[in-house]
C-alpha cells in the first residue's frame, strides 16, 4: 500500500508502521500483520471483480464464538488493525457485535462495504463502536457502477451511504479497483472524490482471483498512464491544502513510479520517497509479514488474493501460532526475495519494490521468484544504473 500523499508531504497517522517516521517498529520486517477478515462470503451486489466469487448464497462461516476467539488472539498478538470484509461484511447478522468485540479489545477497526447497506442508523451504530474509517467501493459513476456491480440503482445508494457516514463523524473514503472499466471512469472518480470531499481514495490494482480472473488485464501503458493521472490529482490536492488522502494497493511498482516522476521535478523530495520506501521493502514485507488475510470459514492465507495452499485454520491453530511457527508455504513466501529471477533479478527498484505481488505471480502460472506481470515499469527504467 503506497501513501502517495503521505510521501508527497502530508503526513498520515500510519506513517511509522507504514515508513517508520514518528514512531512504530524499528524494521518493517517486524510489524505485526494487519488482519482482513473476511466475516461473510455473501453479498447483495454482483460485482464482475470479485476476488471471493461472492454472491447471495449462504455459505459456512465461523459461528460467533470461533470468531471471538480470533478475534481475541490476533489482538494479544498486538495485530495493529482489523479490515473487515466480505463479501458485503454488512450482511454478517452479528457483525457489530463482533466489531464490539475487537473494539473492545483495543484493535482499531476499519470496513470494507459496497455502501449500499449504510442507512443513516447503520452509519450512526459504526460511529457509536468507534469505527474510525470506512472504505466504500465504486467502480465508476452512475450507470457505468450499476452495471458492473449487476444492479440498477447501486451507485445512488453507494453515494447516499457515504454522505450517511459522514454525516455521522465516520471518515468515509472511496475504493476503486482499477479494472478496464474503471481506468476508463477515473477521471469521473477523481472528480466525485473532490466534489464529495471525500476524506481518503483507495485505488487497487486488479488482481486475478475469483470472478476477477475474467477481467482482462489493462496493457502495461494504459496502467501506468491512469497512476499517473492519480499522481497528478494527489499533487494538486496536497498544493491546494485538501485533507484527501491518497493511496494505491496491490502493485509494488507504483512506488518506483512515483519515485520516478519526483526524481525528475523535486529530487530532495525523491530522496526521501526512496528512503520510505526502501525501510517499507514493499512486497517483501505484506502478504505473510505485514499483512494477514482470514476467510469467513477461518482458513488463513498470505493476502485475500493468494491462490496457493492455505497456511490453516484459526479453528484448530490461532493466528498468533501461525504467524510465528509458520507453515512451509508462509516460510517459503517469507524467502521469496532470494528467489526473485527475470526482470526482479536486476531490477535497481527491488528494495523499495520487494519484488511485486506475489499472489499475481503465482496466478500467471509462475513460482514466487517470477516476476509480478502486472509491473509497469520499463525495462529501461529498471536497469541498473552504470
Amino acid at each position: 500500500m503506497l501513501n502517495v500523499t503521505s510521501l508527497l508531504g502530508r503526513p498520515s497517522s500510519s506513517d511509522g508502521l507504514r515508513y517508520g517516521a514518528g514512531g512504530g517498529p524499528a524494521r518493517a520486517a517486524e510489524r505485526r500483520p494487519v488482519v482482513v477478515w473476511n466475516c461473510t462470503r455473501r453479498c447483495n451486489l454482483a460485482c464482475r471483480h470479485c476476488y471471493s466469487d461472492s454472491d447471495a448464497r449462504r455459505h459456512p462461516e465461523m459461528t460467533g464464538d470461533e470468531a471471538v476467539a480470533m478475534l481475541r488472539d490476533i489482538a494479544a498478538f498486538g495485530a495493529p488493525a482489523l479490515l473487515v470484509s466480505g463479501g458485503e461484511p454488512l450482511l454478517r447478522p452479528d457483525v457489530f457485535e463482533m466489531i464490539a468485540e475487537a473494539r473492545s479489545l483495543g484493535l482499531a477497526v476499519t470496513l470494507s462495504t459496497n455502501g449500499t447497506m449504510v442507512t443513516p442508523a447503520v452509519a450512526r451504530r459504526l460511529s457509536d463502536l468507534g469505527v474510525r474509517y470506512a472504505g466504500v467501493s465504486l467502480d465508476g459513476v452512475g450507470a457505468v457502477h450499476d452495471a458492473f456491480r449487476g444492479r440498477r440503482g447501486a451507485f445512488e445508494r453507494s453515494l447516499a451511504g457515504i454522505r450517511a457516514l459522514r454525516a455521522e463523524g465516520v471518515r468515509a473514503g472511496v475504493r476503486v479497483t482499477l479494472s478496464p472499466a474503471a481506468i476508463a471512469a477515473l477521471p469521473d472518480l477523481l472528480d466525485l472524490v473532490e466534489r464529495e470531499d471525500v476524506g481518503r481514495a483507495c485505488f487497487y490494482h486488479l488482481v486475478p482471483a475469483g470472478r476477477g480472473t475474467a477481467e482482462a488485464p489493462e496493457r502495461a501503458g494504459t496502467v501506468r498512464a491512469a497512476v499517473h493521472a492519480i499522481f497528478e490529482r494527489a499533487e494538486r490536492w496536497v498544493h491546494e491544502d485538501r485533507h484527501v488522502e491518497v493511496l494505491t494497493v496491490d502493485n509494488y511498482a507504483d512506488g518506483p513510479a512515483l519515485w520516478l516522476r519526483l526524481a525528475a521535478r523535486d529530487p530532495d523530495r525523491a530522496a526521501a520517497v526512496g528512503r520510505a520506501l526502501a525501510w517499507n521493502g514493499g512486497a517483501r514485507n505484506a502478504a505473510g509479514v505485514g499483512l494477514a488475510a482470514v476467510d469467513w470459514e477461518g482458513w488463513v492465507r498470505p493476502d485475500q488474493f493468494w491462490p496457493g495452499a492455505t497456511l490453516g485454520n484459526v479453528r484448530a491453530r490461532p493466528l498468533s501460532q501461525i504467524w510465528t511457527d509458520p507453515p512451509p508455504p508462509l516460510r517459503a513466501l517469507r524467502r521469496r526475495a532470494e528467489r526473485l529471477a527475470g526482470r526482479c533479478g536486476t531490477c535497481r527498484f527491488r528494495p523499495m519494490c520487494g519484488g511485486g505481488l506475489a499472489s499475481r505471480a503465482l496466478s500467471a502460472g509462475g513460482d514466487l521468484g517470477a516476476p509480478d506481470p502486472a509491473c509497469h515499469l520499463t525495462d529501461a527504467e529498471i536497469r541498473a544504473a552504470a
